[in-house]
């Protein structure tokens, strides 16, 4: 069986996954071996399983995605809107890990 050739990381991976999510609850989901990421709010699962897959040189099995509208909150009493964020549940394959502590 041939070597297979390495995904070329593209600009456009960087820009999909933005930063790790690390909470009590996602370093729970790591023993599940998945992974929690803050994505773009245009990304789409196979753009994000892509750029994981490129940046990271592992297998992904699955993406889950949540998307959290932003509250409306006051402050002095003017209202003000916080951002919409995405969240990527990435599932590594069987084997696989990532080490979100480090730098890429």
């Amino acid at each position: 069986m041939a070597k297979q050739p390495k995904a070329a990381v593209d600009n456009r991976h960087y820009d999909v996954v933005l930063a790790p999510h690390i909470t009590e609850k996602s370093t729970l989901l790591s023993e599940q071996n998945a992974v929690v990421f803050k994505v773009a709010g245009d990304a789409t699962k196979p753009e994000i399983k892509a750029a994981v897959e490129a940046i990271w040189s592992v297998k992904v099995t699955g993406v889950n995605t949540i998307v959290s509208k932003g509250k409306t909150k006051r402050w002095k009493g003017e209202a003000y809107r916080r951002s919409d964020s995405k969240k990527a549940i990435v599932t590594l394959a069987e084997g696989q890990s990532i080490d979100i502590t480090t730098g890429i």
